[in-house]
């Protein structure tokens, strides 16, 4: 339902402006494309589409509106139009044309013509006039880059009418139109035909009454496009090609795609490695703890170590967990990891905090792992408590056939940004905060009655009694935590209204929720069905997201069939593993999701699951109104059913829940009263009992019919049996109640439409790649093209949902979301669009891939509704196989967007078996091949369930009842049919699958089409099989309209089997076809006819297996009889006898080509039958002919070849693509003329060995242009003969990268001269030598190092560093262009990459750039932008460099099969579980050799060539295959991440390498308990090649008792390296020098190899000049000419320019190739008993000297750098402001007993203490105190080095490399309690902040802001002294100060040490001088007058002065009180 508006023209304009018309109708508008610089007239042309949902009432308007548009201010309105729908929709069609109105609605002169059209409920509409809808434009030629011409008006190369018909096409056709750009659009044409078609079925077709016109060509040839779009002024990068499916293939919308993979992947074990390693934690809240790390996934735990004493312990511990269990099983796996406090043999420990993921997460991140990242603590039981520290580690999850690329584990040293590294996925927020999950379980329904306890069944005998038998609890798990409902007793029908809460950190890192029903047992409880909810799907996390919220809804439980036997054999289907075949039950639940205020006080802070009782579901409107289904099937088709089960009758069930299931269907539910005695709300439910009573509803009694009458399968061959099912084609029908929630599935299904238009897309985009067509960007656009449209056409259509009602939060809020998702991606789809360019293909087609899988995701619907529809075949009653379709694909609806893909479709459905059945090659043989059609809709919109069917049928009605016409039909029968021919065109198979222990097969290929079958001949021992055969059907029977089969064909299975002498045959693969139809009235001509030959992929249960090359056509035999058939030509050769060939027209076109064959030598065989190969013999075979290769007389002795090339001649397919493989296969002559085959190996594609000769006009050479180097664009490549200018390219040695560099653009035949001079900072750096010393500028930090420090490390490290470096710089360049690829997508401009000249020979780019051969130009353009904004780096001391490859040597340099490939030779048949067999089993030898396949004749200018040798043909200038002496130095450097080889989780590894007989185990060396060791050795061996040339470096772990276990090895194939021109023998340093640590390693000088280099490429070359120029062939080359000998004395040499030459030889037209720098490569150690996961890495290198040449140097030192011995001093002067702790007994006073105790390596190696400062009553302590710390120190790494026994039975002492930290802390003195510990610093002593110059200026800013003070190093600076602060955490984890500390740090190294000693404590030498304490500090008891004199006297002095006086003062007073009575009586008596 739909209206259209085409809005063509509006006139009589005023004056000139840019025009926009915008069209609103039911509120929804649409703009139209700006119009540039209109005058009088704008022609829009553009059509637009209102998808209706319910019928247009007349008197509804249309309102068009025209604005002069502007970019800045509002659009001016000229005019509005409006017009009411009346005539419109009593018509269908309305051409208008009228004068606009202004806004005092007066009509102006300005005028507009459009053309409506109404396309109603019914799909009755008119037919656009042809003539106006096809007109094309005329083209304003538009400056905006805009695209007014679009694909379709390309493709046409004549115009066709379009009549088009009711329902689909004609809406395909508007939406193609429906666009706001306004592109007028033609009908869609299929062009350009695939050879590799991968089943393109599904394909939208025009319908039936269009189909006749459709065969007329509408292939275009792309020349012939561009010249159109030239014509009408286009770029041809604008151009966008609609879908480019084969013209041959027919697809309509009758029928859907079947599904080719067989097999469900999941459910099946695989082998998973998690391994972790725990670096170190920091910031662990708590006093003086002594940490513990527990590691747990899943059940298993391990700890680490304990450090003692501090808060941030240092392990560097690894752990590796090995898993053998099903995927789903294991991305549920919690990994776990909690810091544990003081743990011990008698104590468990109290957990600080812990941290928790699952597995899922970390397979979810890039390259699988989390490195280096910090995890952040918290505890569980405290929600309130903030975090408790940062865990740093490592976390990767390996599954077979994952690589790990970890990042190089070298130094390191950066500053850790523990806020920018934390351990969380991307977009999680790091303040995560504690949440309520709230899962509340309603009830559940439609159990299964089982019961599986034995006691129920006696006690039901006995007793008699019928209760419901089962006691179903549902149980949830989440995160590690489990929670359960009560257990509602006998009840089938559970009602529970509880929920569980959990509570967990938000976002939670645990993805799914499992949610059980399970029935309670006294014996065991099982599981009744299991539901995942994956939180990603209900949340969204954006700004405008929302948090996890679901339901009430109900959801569905899939498991185990529901019959009834004791021991359920599908039992692990019900946990959830494996796809559940059967309905088991529903629940209804919800969850919602708070975050917590642990603010709150009244917060409950415990994280149990808690479970209570919840209300139940008051509004029924969530859930959704109760609504009747009708579910309708015609089973048109039941062929290929194993012949097993054919002897018995088959019968088909479908069941949809639990209606239609024959033990315990369902009829109608009966209503069911609430429980709670409510308000009499009424809910229906789905009750199990058949209620009887009859409904008198408007079908009459209509009673479902859920299964087919059973039949007797009649024989199609010896596999195979079919049903008759010829006319007359059995029905079900079932009616079924289920809430209405449909809107949901039409979301879904429209969503999953764009989706698999774009998966479509992108494939045709591939195909194009694969077969390179011409023009696959044109494709993309066209693709993004759909996507955008399909993208904002579902806005529109979802706009509209969003007031309905029945909706829960999450529907709503999901709905917000997927249309905003949307929106975004129409706009970024039209962006991208128009940046896709030829060059910027391959990125635009990955970001156009994560489309995909977004689209994907999206449209996978939480919520479920209305549960799958399961068919079942029944034999003899047994359920045997079924399928399984998921309800919405079937879910009808008006809406044509909404409609599921397979809703009234006839679909191809292979059954299969169920559960572990289904695994292995017994579950990939078809059970049953069906073509089933099925409708499911509401029962009232019933009336269209039969329209989809094939036509031509007669409804048969059961003849009970009324017999309204309603009545759904039991049966079709079908009064048409046709009768055609089949032709099958095999004609070849290629890399199939090895069935028999030869390695080969002997395969036949069965071809099966309607019940009919044949079979090609059986071609022995082969993997490629030509069977060039044809296979005629005759009289195959097809029911329908004739032209229904046209467009709609059945599919065609071809199933290719290995014939056996014995037994059956082995199934090998599958794949499908359909075939091209010509109907009787048609002529058999091109485009279509004769069909060509296409690949079709094959598949064997989830992997390919090869690929088919066949064409098969279906001719209708018309009232002629056969005659009117092209006819078939009889068998050409008699020795076939009736086997026809394929036909001329349709085989391809062959022409004479040549193979030369290299035969070089055969490597590693090993033994067949026992018997060892003597006489091997190699045999190549192509199309029929073949070569033979000499005889090795004696393979032990020399396994070459004595006659190195061989040829012969053989006719080829002209198409490339279709050129047959090419076999090899080994066989060993043994004595009396036998034979036996040794291995096989089939060189599926020749591609890579066609010599193409260059074309003389652009004088292209290809050979040499797959060698070039970026920045040298040298595509023209100069002919010899010719002149040409020279090119200078300077060699620097080394120019710092921040420089930028010329630009130069360097073309062969250009005739520039660059002159590049010498750098000034050379010069500089010159000079500065000779002094020796002196930093550059200012910087006097780094000395420049001598020359006698420098070793073979500090270059290593040196690379290292430049390598990461350099990867960092390229994060920050991809980041960069992202950022601006993301602008322009804003601003939606066009981007032109300007290409040109490429700079970049910076000194990193120069080092490292060795991949520029290999990397895409655009990278390179990253790098050099980002070079010049690198920051000023301090001028780092200049080291000469290595390359360190983070690979092998092989992946850089292509296996080193420049010119001599290795092909492994394999036999012994494929293993049959899908992964388990790897090639490397198979491997039985390896064939060196290579093949060059040309065209006949070669052209004169090779054979012409000088010196060129007849022999040898193709194979010029290769070196001679004599045995050859060679002295191979092996050299390994370390290895990193060993797989743990002891039960302790370590491993003590040592070396063993084995070259031919030589065999060295270096065992008395091994390296104790470490993962990481350095092994620094190098191994010299004398090898003979070829006998020995497979070189194998291993780690062995070593063991006390019993053998050594093997931890990895890798194999280097040495001959390979020796003889590639690469030249791997001895890697070219980047500099020249003749002492030193660099010294020049090779016996032959650069100079002397490069005039080798030049005769063997016979290159011009090489000239010295003057003036450090040297010219080779048309390049000059400058550099240095000077040379240093060790005395320092220079001299004259040509070396440095030789070694330019060499370093750049890439460059070097003809001969050119990169040579293998210097270097070092990191090699993966593998195990054979766990293949394909990586067990560590071993870093090391190979160098090989001929021996007949001189002999090289000694081999360079590389043994392990011996720490250094230095000594570190503390004194600890003085501490200040010390936290008092201590109350005095007598005055309650508070005083501390202070004392220091100071650390370097750990609290049981050297601790060492203070005395004691008694009784301080300020916190001043005096102490003069020296430690003093000796230790053993590695510069490079940064790390102390301990060696120690790690426990008391240790047998050697372990070597532990810890970071240098100074560890002080302050204490607090008790004679009889613990001593309190008051606080403690930790000084890096390579970064530690500057002490404060007096106690003041101290603060605690020193510890919490280390990021912004100035930070010094010890080893820098050697003494330093200062104020540092003590800190600790109060209550509430702040951290504050307890104390100040002055200290004085001096560090010696050993020898200085000895020089001048000094004492500890403060004793000799050097003493220090006693502290001036005060005398207090002598205990009060020891001098007890004198403690008190000191109290009274400092603390009371004035209070007791005060005392005395008032004293005084008083007795003053008493005494004149005393005596004044006396005196006055003296006085007054005068005495």
């Amino acid at each position: 339902m739909a209206l259209l508006l085409q809005l063509r023209t509006v006139t009589g304009l005023r004056g000139k402006a840019d025009r926009i018309a915008k069209a609103v109708f039911r509120g929804l508008s649409f703009y139209t494309r700006v119009l540039e610089n209109c005058e009088d007239e704008a022609r829009f042309d553009e059509t637009f589409r209102w998808p209706v949902a319910s019928n247009i009432d007349g008197n509804e308007i249309l309102e068009i509106q025209v604005f002069n548009y502007s970019k800045v201010f509002t659009n001016r309105l000229i005019g509005t139009f409006q017009m009411v729908l009346q005539k419109v929709v009593e018509e269908g069609q309305v051409e208008v044309t009228d004068t606009l109105i202004d806004d005092n609605n007066s009509a102006i002169q300005t005028s507009i013509s459009i053309e409506i059209r109404y396309q109603a409920l019914d799909g009755t509409v008119g037919a656009w006039n042809d003539k106006e809808f096809l007109e094309t434009p005329s083209v304003h030629s538009e400056g905006d880059g805009r695209y007014p011409l679009e694909t379709d008006s390309l493709l046409s190369s004549h115009r066709q009418g379009l009549d088009i018909s009711p329902g689909k096409s004609n809406q395909q056709s508007a939406e193609r139109s429906f666009r706001s750009k306004g592109k007028e659009k033609t009908k869609e044409h299929k062009a350009g035909k695939g050879v590799f078609s991968a089943m393109k079925l599904g394909k939208t077709r025009p319908s039936k009454d269009d189909h006749r016109k459709q065969d007329e060509p509408a292939v275009l040839e792309a020349e012939d496009l561009d010249r159109k779009a030239l014509l009408r002024g286009l770029e041809p990068d604008t151009i966008s090609l609609a879908s480019v499916t084969a013209v041959t293939t027919n697809v309509s919308n009758k029928r859907s795609k079947p599904d080719i993979k067989m097999e469900p992947s999941a459910g099946r074990p695989m082998d998973y490695q998690v391994s972790i390693t725990i670096i170190e934690a920091r910031q662990l809240v708590g006093l003086n703890m002594d940490p513990v790390v527990c590691v747990e996934v899943g059940e298993e735990k391990k700890y680490t170590s304990m450090k003692e004493s501090t808060n941030c312990p240092y392990y560097n511990e690894y752990f590796v967990f090995d898993f053998h269990v099903p995927p789903d099983v294991m991305f549920d796996k919690i990994i776990k990891l909690s810091v544990i406090h003081s743990k011990n043999l008698l104590r468990s420990g109290t957990l600080v905090g812990s941290f928790k993921m699952d597995v899922g997460t970390v397979y979810t991140q890039p390259e699988h792992q989390f490195y280096h990242k910090w995890a952040i603590l918290s505890d569980p039981e405290d929600l309130t408590a903030g975090l408790k520290g940062y865990l740093k580690c490592d976390i990767a999850v390996v599954g077979k056939g994952d690589n790990i690329k970890t990042p190089h584990k070298a130094n390191e040293t950066e500053e850790d940004d523990i806020e920018g590294n934390l351990l969380l996925p991307d977009g999680v927020p790091p303040e995560r905060q504690w949440a309520r999950f709230y899962i509340k379980i309603y009830r559940a329904e439609g159990l299964p009655r089982m019961n599986t306890s034995i006691m129920a069944n006696v006690k039901k005998a006995l007793i008699g009694e019928n209760k419901d038998l089962v006691d179903p609890y549902v149980q949830v798990v989440f995160a590690g935590q489990k929670g359960k409902t009560s257990i509602q007793k006998s009840s089938y029908e559970p009602l529970w209204n509880e929920q569980i809460i959990f509570t967990e950190m938000f976002p939670p890192l645990c993805k799914r929720i499992k949610i059980q029903i399970r029935d309670s047992d006294k014996v065991n409880d099982v599981a009744i069905g299991t539901h995942f909810i994956d939180l990603r799907k209900i949340s969204n996390e954006g700004d405008k997201g929302f948090l996890p919220t679901f339901g009430p809804a109900w959801v569905n439980m899939y498991g185990s069939t529901r019959n009834y036997t004791l021991m359920d054999e599908h039992q692990e289907l019900n946990e959830g593993l494996g796809e559940g075949v059967s309905f088991r039950a529903r629940l209804l639940m919800s969850l919602a999701v708070e975050i917590l205020d642990t603010t709150n006080p009244e917060i409950n802070s415990s994280t149990e699951v808690q479970v209570e009782q919840a209300t139940s579901v008051a509004d029924q409107n969530c859930t959704g109104k109760m609504e009747e289904f009708f579910l309708f099937g015609a089973f048109l088709e039941a062929t290929m059913i194993d012949r097993k089960i054919g002897d018995k009758p088959i019968n088909f069930e479908v069941t949809i829940g639990n209606y239609g299931n024959q033990i315990d269907g369902m009829s109608k539910p009966i209503l069911w009263r609430k429980k709670e005695g409510g308000d009499g709300n009424e809910e229906e439910s789905e009750l199990l009992q058949n209620s009887s009573e009859d409904e008198g509803d408007e079908d009459g009694e209509m009673v479902s019919v859920s299964s087919s009458q059973p039949m007797k399968p009649l024989v199609t061959d010896r596999n195979y049996f079919h049903l008759p099912y010829f006319e007359k084609k059995p029905c079900i029908y079932i009616k079924s109640w289920w809430q209405d929630q449909r809107r949901r599935l039409y979301n879904a299904n429209i969503m999953d439409k764009i989706a698999d238009k774009l998966e479509e897309g992108l494939n045709d985009v591939q195909e194009m790649i694969k077969t390179e067509k011409p023009h696959p960007e044109r494709r993309l656009r066209g693709v993004l093209e759909e996507l955008s449209s399909g993208c904002l056409h579902f806005v529109t259509l979802a706009d509209k949902d969003q007031h309905h009602s029945s909706r829960t939060r999450l529907d709503r809020e999901r709905l917000k979301s997927c249309m905003r998702e949307l929106e975004n991606m129409g706009q970024q789809a039209t962006t991208l669009r128009s940046q896709v360019k030829k060059n910027t293909m391959k990125d635009k087609l990955k970001l156009v891939q994560n489309f995909l899988q977004k689209l994907r995701f999206l449209a996978d619907e939480p919520q479920h509704t209305i549960p799958d529809v399961f068919i079942w075949m029944l034999s003899n009653n047994k359920r045997i196989a079924y399928a399984r379709v998921p309800s919405k694909d079937i879910l009808y609806s008006i809406v044509d967007e909404e409609m599921g893909k397979d809703c009234a479709k006839v679909k191809t459905i292979f059954l299969k078996l169920p559960g572990k059945r289904g695994f292995g090659p017994a579950g990939w043989t078809v059970q049953a091949k069906m073509e089933i059609y099925l409708w499911l809709g509401l029962n009232k919109q019933r009336k269209d369930f039969l329209s989809g069917l094939p036509c031509g049928f007669e409804e048969k009605k059961t003849a009970r009842g009324q017999n309204l016409p309603s009545f759904p039909p039991i049966s079709l029968l079908y009064t048409k049919k046709q009768v055609f021919q089949l032709r099958a065109h095999m004609y070849q198979a290629r890399s199939l699958f090895a069935a028999d222990s030869s390695g080969l097969s002997d395969p036949f290929a069965r071809v099966f089409f309607i019940s009919q079958s044949q079979c090609t001949e059986v071609l022995n021992e082969t993997l490629c099989p030509t069977w060039d055969q044809l296979l005629v059907f005759d009289n195959v029977e097809l029911y329908g309209e004739a032209h229904e089969m046209r467009d709609d064909p059945p599919i065609i299975v071809i199933e290719i089997y290995d014939q056996d002498t014995v037994g059956k045959a082995d199934f090998m693969g599958r794949t499908f076809a359909k075939p091209v139809v010509k109907m009787s009235d048609e002529q058999y001509c091109p485009p279509r006819f004769p069909p060509q030959l296409e690949y079709y992929q094959i598949y064997r249960g989830n992997s390919t297996a090869g690929d088919l090359l066949a064409a098969f056509e279906l001719l209708q035999i018309g009232p002629g009889g056969k005659s009117d058939l092209p006819p078939i030509d009889g068998p050409t050769d008699m020795d076939r006898g009736p086997i026809l060939p394929v036909p001329l027209g349709i085989r391809p076109v062959l022409s004479k080509y040549r193979v030369e064959v290299l035969f070089w030598g055969l490597r590693d065989l090993k033994r067949v039958n026992l018997a060892q190969v003597d006489r091997p013999r190699v045999d190549i075979e192509c199309a029929g002919k073949g070569v033979q290769s000499a005889l090795i007389q004696n393979y032990k002795k020399n396994p070459n070849f004595s006659t190195l090339v061989k040829w012969f001649e053989v006719d080829l397919p002209e198409n490339e693509l279709l050129h047959p493989p090419l076999n090899i296969r080994v066989v060993d002559c043994r004595a009396f003329g036998r034979y036996t085959l040794v291995g096989s190996h089939a060189v599926s594609s020749l591609r890579k060995f066609i010599y193409r000769p260059p074309d003389k006009k652009a004088q292209h050479w290809n050979m040499t242009a797959k060698h070039l180097n970026g920045y040298l664009a040298m595509t023209n490549r100069a002919h010899r003969s010719r002149p040409t200018g020279e090119i200078v390219v300077n060699m620097e040695p080394e120019v710092p990268i921040k420089k930028m560099e010329t630009m130069v653009k360097l073309e062969a035949n250009s005739d520039a001269v660059v002159k590049v001079d010498v750098s000034e900072e050379e010069k500089e750096r010159k000079k500065k030598k000779k002094k020796g010393g002196g930093g550059v500028g200012e910087e006097v930090e780094e000395e420049e190092p001598d020359d006698s420090m420098l070793d073979w490390w500090s270059k290593y490290f040196a690379s290292i560093e430049t390598m990461k470096e350099k990867l960092r710089q390229q994060e920050a360049a991809a980041a960069e262009a992202e950022e601006k690829e993301e602008m322009e997508m804003a601003e939606g401009k066009q981007v032109v990459n300007k290409r040109g000249s490429m700079a970049g020979k910076g000194s990193k780019a120069q080092a490292k750039n060795k991949e520029k051969s290999k990397a895409p130009k655009d990278d390179k353009k990253k790098k050099q932008q980002s070079a010049p904004e690198l920051p000023e780096k301090k001028n780092k001391p200049r080291i000469d460099e290595l390359k360190v490859f983070n690979k092998e040597l092989e992946t850089e340099f292509d296996n080193f099969e420049d010119w001599l490939h290795t092909f492994n030779l394999l036999r012994g048949k494929i293993g049959d579980n899908d992964d388990n067999a790897t090639e490397e089993e198979r491997i039985v030898g390896r064939f060196k050799g290579s093949i060059c396949v040309y065209k006949m004749p070669l052209p004169d200018d090779i054979t012409k060539e000088a010196g060129y040798d007849p022999n040898f043909g193709m194979f010029q200038g290769i070196p001679s295959n004599d045995p050859i002496n060679v002295l191979v130095r092996v050299y390994v450097v370390r290895a990193t991440d060993l797989h743990p080889a002891d039960i302790n989780g370590k491993a003590d590894p040592y070396i063993a390498i084995k070259l031919g007989k030589t065999d060295i185990k270096d065992k008395e060396n091994y390296i104790s308990k470490q993962l990481n060791p350095v092994f620094g050795k190098s191994f010299d061996i004398e090898a003979t090649f070829p006998m020995e040339s497979m070189l194998t470096v291993a780690v062995y772990d070593w063991d006390l008792v019993g053998t050594d276990d093997l931890i990895g090895e890798t194999k280097i194939d040495l001959e390979n390296r020796y003889y590639s021109k690469h030249r791997a023998t001895c890697g070219v340093s980047q500099n020249y020098s003749i002492h030193g640590y660099n010294t020049w390693r090779d016996p032959m000088k650069p100079s002397q190899i490069l005039s080798k280099l030049c005769k063997d490429g016979k290159v011009d070359g090489p000239h010295y000049g003057p003036g450090g120029r040297v010219k080779v062939a048309n390049r000059v080359f400058t550099g240095p000419t000077e040379i240093e000998d060790e005395n320092g004395q220079k001299k004259q040499t040509d070396e440095h320019l030789a070694l330019a030459v060499l370093r750049h030889w890439e460059d070097i037209p003809w001969a050119g190739c990169k040579l293998v720098p210097e270097h070092v490569e990191t090699r993966p150690l593998l195990n054979p008993d766990k293949p394909g996961i990586e067990q560590g890495r071993l870093e090391m290198w190979v160098d090989m000297f001929p021996m007949d040449m001189p002999a090289p140097g000694p081999a360079i030192d590389i043994s392990p750098r011996k720490p250094k011995k230095y000594e570190l001093r503390v004194i600890v002067w003085n501490t200040d402001e010390v936290i008092l702790e201590d109350d005095d007994y007598f005055t309650g006073e508070k005083s501390s007993d202070i004392f220091v105790r100071g650390w370097l390596k750990g609290q049981q190696e050297d601790k060492q203490d203070t005395d004691v400062h008694y009784h301080s009553l300020t916190g001043e302590g005096n102490f003069n105190w020296r430690y003093i710390f000796p230790f053993d120190y590695l510069m490079a790494e940064e790390k102390i080095v301990i060696s120690k026994k790690e426990s008391m039975f240790s047998w050697d002492e372990t070597e532990y490399k810890i970071p240098a930290r100074l560890t002080l802390q302050v204490w607090d003195a008790d004679h009889f309690s613990a001593d309190d510990f008051l606080g403690a610093i930790e000084l890096d002593l390579n970064r530690f902040p500057r002490g404060a110059k007096t106690s003041k200026q101290c603060s605690l800013e020193m510890v919490t802001n280390e990021a912004e003070l100035p930070m010094i190093s010890i080893f820098k600076q050697k003494r330093v002294k200062g104020w540092w602060p003590f800190v600790a955490r109060d209550e509430n984890d702040e951290l504050e100060i307890t104390g100040k500390v002055e200290a004085e740090l001096h560090l010696l190294t050993a020898e200085e040490a000895e020089k001048s000693p000094a004492g500890l404590a403060r004793n000799e030498p050097d003493p220090l001088e006693k502290p001036n304490r005060p005398d207090t500090s002598f205990i009060w008891f020891l001098n007890p007058l004198k403690s008190i004199k000191y109290l009274i006297c400092t603390r009371y002095k004035w209070l007791i002065i005060k005392i005395v006086l008032a004293l005084l003062l008083l007795v003053m007073v008493a005494l004149f009180l005393y005596s004044m009575p006396g005196y006055m009586v003296k006085k007054l008596l005068g005495a």
